[in-house]
């Protein structure tokens, strides 16, 4: 059944990472309902593994926009923009080699992450209720500053598990002035070094379970998964934002964290340390 678990995992993971909806909460349903017998090391791993496979999808997205970075050396906007992201990714560096471990080991609970699933839910409500119009309509305009603004907000998702990287991107970048389009598409350039680094450091210190207990096809199952349906999940998200706003998310956030609740009251899931 392990390739089962292994297409279900890649699945949910392609949907949810991108989506301002914490796939961190998913994630943890996902294993509770299937009742995955793999051991929480085991978990965690194949988790960081097929997680690669969503930040391909949005190299792959993009790879035109990415390719203009060979003008960066005469192209003001390129420059700006590169710099931003590459600013905007430092707090959320900084955070993780200090406190990861830390957070992981004292937050990292069913209970925690439901809350931040209903409170980032009603921020949501609140800030799409409060709009004012954008200032900032299109990447390449939002400049440093506000891109490390948006970097430190993202640490919030780092800080309070559940809460979502995407979304605390999207809504940072919405209460700077960004329209959702120009939100979204900066949160998916962001996604890449923050989530590609994390991915790679974790890849390398649970090499012996990736390759051993999962097995490679077991990988390179999930993987693939998870990036055919990340990419079809941004495609419909910026599709999505252009004519829609986010307080259906909202809903959905609570309604999700309101069940991890209550599976953890009922007995259900029991609200111990995922780390």
């Amino acid at each position: 059944m392990d390739w089962l678990y292994a297409i279900v995992y890649g699945v949910v993971e392609g949907i949810t990472e991108f989506l301002p909806i914490s796939s961190t909460g998913h994630l943890i349903l996902t294993g509770n309902l299937m009742g995955v017998p793999w051991s929480k090391e085991v978990k965690d791993a194949f988790e960081v593994v097929i997680q690669g496979g969503a930040i391909l999808s949005v190299l792959v997205y993009y790879w035109r926009d990415f390719l203009q970075i060979r003008t960066i050396g005469h192209d003001k906007s390129q420059q700006n923009l590169w710099l931003g992201v590459l600013v905007a990714t430092i707090p959320a560096v900084v955070l993780g080699l200090l406190f990861g471990d830390t957070i992981k080991a004292n937050l990292f609970r069913p209970s925690v992450v439901a809350w931040a699933l209903i409170v980032g839910g009603v921020l949501m409500w609140l800030i799409e209720s409060r709009r004012v119009r954008p200032s900032v309509t299109a990447i390449e305009q939002i400049g440093v500053p506000k891109s490390f603004l948006i970097g430190a907000l993202q640490c919030l998702a780092l800080l309070w598990p559940g809460f979502s990287r995407s979304a605390s991107s999207i809504l940072g970048g919405m209460i700077l002035g960004l329209d959702r389009q120009t939100a979204t598409k900066f949160s998916f350039y962001l996604g890449v070094p923050t989530l590609g680094g994390a991915a790679l450091k974790n890849l390398y210190d649970s090499r012996d379970l990736i390759f051993g207990e999962i097995g490679l096809t077991n990988v390179l199952i999930g993987s693939v998964t998870s990036f055919v349906v990340a990419y079809l999940a941004i495609g419909w998200l910026l599709r999505f934002v252009s004519t829609n706003n986010f307080k259906g998310f909202a809903v959905y956030r609570i309604i999700v964290g309101v069940i991890i609740l209550a599976l953890v009251a009922t007995g259900v899931m029991q609200n111990g340390s995922l780390a």
